[in-house]
Formats: C-alpha cells, structure tokens, sequence
C-alpha cells in the first residue's frame, strides 16, 4: 500500500470513528441514563445513605413538580448553574426511588396554565423588571392524599443543605403524620397561674408556634414513664426531679428517643412568674446532674457566662436616675457566634441570651459534642449568687476579667452512652405492694435499656430564657388578636432543633455536602498580593492628592483685604500649578487602578487559556507528532534496499 492509499485509509478511518463517537453518544444518553460517575470533592451528586433509606421507606408514589423559568435563568449565570445542580439531584432521587417518585420539570411561561399551577402552590416569583416578566425557581411535592410541600424558591445561600431541604420533603411526604413533642417544664410556657396576674397568663408564643407544627404534649413533673409515640422530649428548666422522673427520661434517651434540654443557672422568667425575691438561689438553676454525670455533660448551675462584646444595652436605675449601660449578661449573637455549618443554626440571624451557663463535656464521655452556640473570647464567669442580691446593675462591667476563653452555651451530642442507673429502676418509699409487684415487670423490661447501644441524639441549650417573650419577641394586641413581631431568632432556633430531632435518624444523620461554586482561589491569592502591591502606591498618590486639594483651599482662602473675591497673580499662578498637579495626580491614580485590574484580568485569561485551550492544544500536537512519526518511517523494504 503506498503513502496515498494509507492517507485515504486514515482519513476514511478518522471520519468513521467521530461517526461512531457522535453515534454512542447519542445511544449512551438513553442506554446509559442511570449509569454515573461522581467526580465532584464532597460527592454533589451522589445520595448519602440516610437519603437512600428515605426513599426506601416511601409507601405510596410521591410527585415532585420542580417549576424552573429556563429561558430566563439563561441570563443570571449563578442561578442557571445551581438550576441545573438542583435539577439533576431530583433526577437522583427520581431514579433511586425506583418509580416511587416522579419528577415533572415545568417551565411555568408567562401567562400560561404552568404559570398558574406554580402560583396556585404557592411558589416565590421574582419580577426581574417592570414588564411583569417573572422567574420561577422552586419545587412543589405532593402524595397520595393531597399533603403539600413546597420550597418556595431555592435560594443559593441554602446550597450546601439542598440534599438536606429535598430529603426532608421528601420525608414528610412519606410521614405526613405530626410528630409528637413531649414537654416538661417547671416554666409556665401554657399561661399557668401568676401572682402578677390573678386571672392568669397567655401562652408563651414559642408554644404557640410549637403547636402549629407539631403535636404538643403536656408532661407532669411526677411523670414516671415516658410515652412510646413522643419522638422528642423538651425539659425546659429542669429541677426537684424525683429518681422516677429521671429514670424515665434516662431510658427514653437509651431507647433512641431525642432529646431537647434547655439548662439554666438562673432562669430570670422564673423570677419573673413567682415572683419570689426572697426564695433560695438554689431553686433558681436547673438541676439534672445525676443524668447530665452519666453522659459525661458538665453544666456548672453555679456561674453565669457574660460576654461585654455580645453585651445588650438596657436601660437601668443607677443612682436615681435612668441610664442605659452595656449588660453583660444578656447577649446578643450574630452568625460569628453560631455554628453556619448546622442545619438548626445556619439560617440564623441573631440570637438572644440571657444570664446562660457553660457547657462542656468530661474526658470520659462515650458522646461527641458539636457546639452550636459560642460567647467571644471576652467573655467571662459570673457567680449566680451574686445576681440575686444585685442592686446596681453597672457593677457587673467593675472588676470584669475576662477570661479570653470561647464558652459553649449550647451544645448537640450524639453517640451510644449507658444508662446513669445501673441497678434499674429506683423503688420509691410510699408505693403499695401491687405497684410493687407491677414495678418488678417494668424494672424487667426496663433491663434491655441498660445497657442499649442506640445512638443518642441530645441538645444542651444552657440558657431557658431564651424561650421567654421579651427576649426575642414583641407581642401586639390588634383587634382582638395577638400579634407576634420577632425581633431575634430565638423562636426559630427552638423550632429547627425540633424539627431536626423529630425527623428520622437517616434525616438527622444528613450534613453539609459543600457549595458547587468552586471559586478560584489561587486567582483571588494573586488578586490579593496584586492588591497589597498597588496599595502602598494608591495610598500615597491620595495623600498627594489630599494635600494637594487642602493647599488650593489654603490659596483661596488668603485673599486680599481690600478686595476679598479677587486673587493676585501670585496667588492664581499657585492656584492653577496645583490645580495641574491634582489632575496629574487624579490621572497617576486611574493608571494604577487601571493596572491592577489589567493584571488580574491577564491572569483570568492566561488560566482559561491553560484550562480550555492548552491541554487539547497539547493532545492534538502529541496526536500529530505520533502521527507523522509512524507514517513517516521508512518501510522496511525501503530500509533493506
């Protein structure tokens, strides 16, 4: 075969594989659909297995509608890409369902029935401009018997928590059912009698948006078992707890019940609701060390945490006379202080404290601890006692000591743990013998719990002020209705630890998966250095400049005495050569701007080039040169002859 005959074969040969290329993958992306391979750092497209198990556990089919404007997220780059994240993650769930769910993409067009069905569900439309032109971005679900959920828009600040967001949709779709919160408390959260108001108190507002969302009920402070059906138990300022009490809430939490406890060393509603100055401090901390030993959780009831960076200014009486004073006991916290990366606190945008207590856990302790809620590192620790016989408010801000230290205020802990009454149940003195005998059955059944390896999943808050009205709410009377204004997260943070704890261990079990915008950091490392290196220079030429426009005011300002709006000509030649200098100047200043900016934007094109186009470069020039290498050679008769 000669070189022109081998040139025909190879470019026949050429033309048939980009045939065949085009070919399987037109046949792939039908054949090959399900078939994926992950490739992303935090695995974006990949189900975790607590999201597997969900979906497993569907009984009836479940329709997820996902609305999306596609012509119009064409024009915001941010919003198409984390569009099509979303998209193929609800393809995930789709396919893993195996016919559980079914996924209907619409695009809801201006004026059209989709546009309709997505407002009739009750998704967010952003108006991008005056000419009713909305954009639809957002995810409605329904079951078998109507029940809806919907994610109103998917907002990109909420990225890292999207298979956490679909997952729980889809979850309370499967388990439309309300999950029921057990509440204990030694607070009148339900409006019990008070000496301040005789005819009795409202309900806290925090128990009112609990009862919207979820089965409340009330448990007796004598409560000797906890009920199978309640899926969190809520202590809110435990104390005087009989060892019954106790044993059931330690073999509630043994056999996989969810805990929330708010702690307390000194609970100012209380105060408040008994108004009782002269009672005994000890009856102002909660009290549950017995329980909190055995799961190796340190809560010192003694000591209150001030922070005077996180302080709230209150208005007080000092000296006969209303000032407002930095209150270091009663904080206020911002996202710098909160846990971003925890579903229950990363949509936080304040928080309210006051007078908490540290948490903290022993050496020894079989649970891992993930803190939700951190004072700064000018914080210090208080004496509870000397709150009570306080008369001057300001003195807590004389002799402060902080103790550059971050305490822990609230905590979530997980893992297996062991039971903090190894004898089983504790025997009371009063009980008859046929409780007696009943008692030996329970204590029986009890002895699986002992020793249970279920992983216990547990909130310390160290604060039960935090639920009280005033410090994170503003209720208004408004014809007749009561009208709640927040002005701090306090009530949401209360409702996401519920929310969380009463979903499944595989929902609970979900994290952070990371953001799928992937910046370029080493470009923004260069971009800072490029910064640092024009900084110095901007900087002296806006001095120059400052100096510069303050000895032209100088200038003007010395006038003549017999004529004050005339300058001599000494004064406008100095005048106009400074005047020069400032443009001069002003001009020097746009160059380095102008550079800076020439510099970064080489940089962004040289890595694109490299990215885009140097490494097909690189292939296509090896290709040739293997080419023309094999091609090239003699044959080996013509090395023979």
């Amino acid at each position: 075969m000669n070189i022109t005959q081998r040139q025909a074969v190879t470019r026949a040969s050429i033309l048939i594989a980009v045939v065949l290329l085009a070919t399987v993958n037109i046949i792939s992306q039908d054949l090959f659909k399900s078939s994926r391979i992950d490739l992303t750092e935090n695995k974006l497209y990949t189900l975790s297995e607590g999201s597997k198990h969900i979906l497993q556990e569907i009984d009836e089919p479940i329709v997820l509608r996902f609305f999306l404007s596609k012509n119009l997220v064409l024009d915001l780059p941010s919003i198409s890409s984390y569009a099509i994240r979303v998209e193929e993650l609800l393809e995930s769930y789709a396919r893993q369902s195996h016919g559980k769910i079914q996924l209907e993409v619409i695009d809801p067009e201006p004026f059209s029935e989709a546009e309709d069905q997505a407002v009739y569900y009750g998704l967010q439309g952003v108006s991008l401009d005056n000419s009713n032109t909305t954009l639809y971005f957002g995810l409605a679900g329904t079951n078998a018997v109507d029940d809806q959920e919907v994610v109103g828009f998917f907002q990109p600040k909420r990225e890292s928590f999207l298979e956490y967001d679909l997952s729980q949709l889809i979850y309370r779709l499967a388990k439309p059912e309300l999950k029921t919160i057990g509440l204990l408390s030694s607070l009148p959260l339900q409006g019990k009698f008070s000496p301040l108001s005789p005819s009795g108190s409202e309900d806290w507002v925090i128990l009112e948006q609990m009862n919207q969302l979820f089965d409340v009920r009330s448990l007796e402070l004598t409560v000797t078992s906890i009920p199978e059906d309640i899926a969190v138990l809520m202590l809110v300022h435990p104390k005087g707890l009989s060892d019954q009490t106790l044993y059931a809430i330690d073999q509630f939490v043994l056999r996989g019940g969810k805990l929330l406890l708010f702690m307390d060393p000194y609970s100012e509603a209380e105060e408040l609701a008994l108004q009782a100055p002269m009672m005994d401090m000890s009856s102002k901390h909660s009290d549950l060390s017995k329980l909190l030993a055995a799961w190796g959780v340190i809560f010192d009831a003694s000591q209150v945490v001030g922070d005077k960076t996180l302080a709230k200014s209150v208005r007080a009486e000092v000296d006969r006379k209303v000032v407002v004073i930095s209150y270091p006991i009663w904080m206020e916290f911002s996202e710098k202080q909160l846990d971003t990366g925890n579903i229950i606190t990363s949509q936080l945008d304040s928080l309210t404290l006051a007078t908490p207590g540290a948490i903290s856990q022993t050496s020894a302790s079989s649970l891992s601890m993930m803190p939700l809620i951190r004072s700064s590192k000018e914080a210090t620790l208080l004496e509870a006692e000397q709150l009570g016989n306080m008369t001057n408010p300001a003195s807590l801000m004389q002799d402060y000591d902080a103790k550059d230290t971050a305490f822990i205020l609230a905590a979530r802990f997980f893992g297996s743990t062991k039971s903090a009454f190894p004898e089983g149940r504790p025997t009371s003195d009063d009980h008859s013998p046929e409780v007696s005998a009943e008692s030996s059955v329970e204590t029986a059944d009890a002895e699986i719990h002992l020793n249970a390896t279920t992983q216990a999943q547990i909130i310390v808050v160290g604060d039960s002020d935090v639920l009280q009205d005033k410090f994170w709410v503003q209720v208004q009377n408004f014809l007749g209705s009561r009208i709640a204004i927040p002005f701090s997260s306090n009530g949401n943070f209360v409702i996401n630890a519920l929310d969380n704890l009463s979903g499944s261990d595989d929902l609970i079990s979900l994290r952070s998966r990371g953001s799928f915008n992937r910046p370029f950091t080493r470009i923004e490392a260069i971009q800072r250095e490029a910064e640092q290196r024009y900084q110095e220079k901007e900087l002296i030429l806006k001095q120059q400049l400052t100096q510069t426009e303050e000895r032209i005011r100088e200038l003007q300002q010395q006038k003549s005495q017999s004529d004050a709006l005339v300058l001599d000509q000494a004064q406008q030649d100095e005048v106009a050569r400074f005047r020069t200098e400032k443009v001069y100047i002003r001009k020097q200043l746009r160059q380095v701007q102008h550079e800076l900016q020439k510099d970064i934007s080489s940089l962004e094109s040289g890595l694109k080039f490299i990215n885009v186009g140097l490494m097909p470069l690189l292939t296509l020039l090896v290709g040739l040169f293997l080419y023309r290498r094999r091609y090239q050679r003699p044959s080996l008769s013509q090395r023979e002859g």
